[in-house]
């Protein structure tokens, strides 16, 4: 599948990607253009927008992007509902909402100023995404 977003991604824009990948579509191609040009683009591309106002994977109410993506595809699995929270903290003027969304703020800010572009940028961060989910596993873990 296609999926269309703004470029110079940041938080949601590269935990979607992320989530994407890891969890929803094993070969999906990413397309970063600019805001003005997202729904043109997913239209002529028949590719799913995200993080744009007015979409399905968009923000809703207190909910980022990443909210969507584990609601729409009904992805239950508990640490990714804490990684959610931690994304939609950072994400959002929430930066409180978890201990780790301001850091996560931080780490994926500087990430976007080195990044060569969106696609370099989403390289370098996976890993933080892929530390972060095994993070909250061990949590949900050890709370049961």
């Amino acid at each position: 599948m296609k999926w269309v977003t703004r470029e110079k991604a940041r938080v949601d824009r590269i935990a979607c990607p992320w989530l994407i990948t890891r969890f929803i579509d094993k070969d999906p191609a990413f397309l970063f253009v600019p805001a003005r040009d997202v729904l043109v683009v997913a239209k002529r591309e028949d590719a799913l927008p995200y993080d744009v106002p007015d979409v399905e994977l968009g923000h809703h109410g207190a909910a980022c992007s990443f909210d969507a993506f584990v609601d729409k595809y009904k992805l239950t699995d508990p640490a990714l509902r804490e990684l959610a929270l931690i994304v939609r903290g950072a994400d959002t003027d929430a930066r409180g909402l978890t201990p780790e969304s301001a850091g996560l703020y931080a780490v994926a800010t500087g990430f976007q100023a080195i990044a060569q572009d969106d696609f370099d940028n989403m390289k370098k961060q996976f890993p933080v995404y892929d530390a972060l989910y095994d993070y909250c596993r061990a949590r949900v873990k050890a709370a049961q």
